[in-house]
């Protein structure tokens, strides 16, 4: 497998504190049903010496964003199959804890998230450098067991932020401090500010090549905090399962995650973040 080197990603708008706490970067594929336990097993063997420590969790579901004609069904018809092995989700996670892979028959993904407050983000381009890394060790493993190749359907870039009360808004009448195009305020004078918002909005990327979604919602942190959590997911269809054309795609996913935050975001708290650009 010949070496893939990554394009020069697009300038785009960028912070010297930005609120983000994860980050996921995934990808897609038809399910390969030879890849079980014990293979997964096997995987674990090749990154054991970074990713030492392993947690099984359920599987994500497969999701594909849908630009045909007509409404999608509701609710998803029912297959039943035959299941001679549990179908399971692997973490396979650094020592540190910061960083992990998730491994299922038909998703490889690769998180960073912060475990203690002092730790950085780290840039894009190289959570991306590493990804790719760990993409290629994986298609080289699904090579030399005979698995196959993967046929990659979807791609996701996924940006966690929390944004704390009193870090420049304070309540949630005054949350057009922290989002862009919210008022806050009500046509007539019966209603009080709100005690609680939760948004969900979705936008599409040019030439179907995607969906950006938006959610924000307050949540209760690790130290029993509770803050603002926006996120923001992009998901779409590379234009083949080669690796730069993957790759292309997550450049692009994250540039309209990044900018799409930008835009969302008020120029009040760009301020507090440190915008550059």
């Amino acid at each position: 497998m010949g070496l893939f080197v990554a394009e020069q990603t697009p300038i785009i708008r960028s912070f010297k504190n930005a609120p983000v706490i994860e980050t996921v970067l995934s990808i897609q594929f038809a399910p390969i049903s030879k890849l079980t336990i014990p293979y997964l097993g096997l995987y674990w063997d090749r990154v054991r010496a970074e990713f030492k420590r392993f947690e099984l969790k359920p599987p994500i579901q497969h999701i594909v964003e849908d630009f045909g004609p007509g409404p999608r069904p509701a609710i998803p018809p029912i297959a039943f199959n035959l299941v001679t092995e549990p179908e399971i989700r692997c973490w396979f996670i650094e020592e540190k804890g910061n960083c992990f892979i998730q491994l299922q028959q038909d998703r490889f993904l690769y998180n960073w998230q912060r475990v203690q407050q002092n730790d950085v983000y780290p840039r894009y381009e190289k959570t991306r450098a590493t990804f790719l890394k760990e993409w290629q060790g994986f298609c080289s493993f699904l090579e030399s067991e005979n698995l196959g190749s993967p046929e990659v359907d979807q791609c996701e870039v996924t940006y966690v932020n929390h944004i704390p009360y009193d870090a420049g808004w304070n309540t949630y009448g005054e949350l057009n401090k922290v989002v862009s195009y919210w008022s806050g305020r009500s046509s007539g004078n019966f209603l009080p500010d709100p005690n609680k918002v939760n948004m969900s909005i979705r936008y599409l990327m040019p030439d179907d090549k995607g969906r950006l979604y938006i959610t924000l919602q307050p949540v209760i942190t690790r130290d029993a905090i509770e803050v603002l959590q926006l996120n923001l997911t992009a998901r779409g269809a590379p234009t083949s399962s080669k690796t730069e054309d993957i790759f292309r795609w997550l450049d692009f996913g994250r540039q309209w995650v990044v900018e799409g935050f930008t835009d969302f975001t008020s120029k009040e708290m760009h301020k507090n973040w440190g915008r550059e650009l």
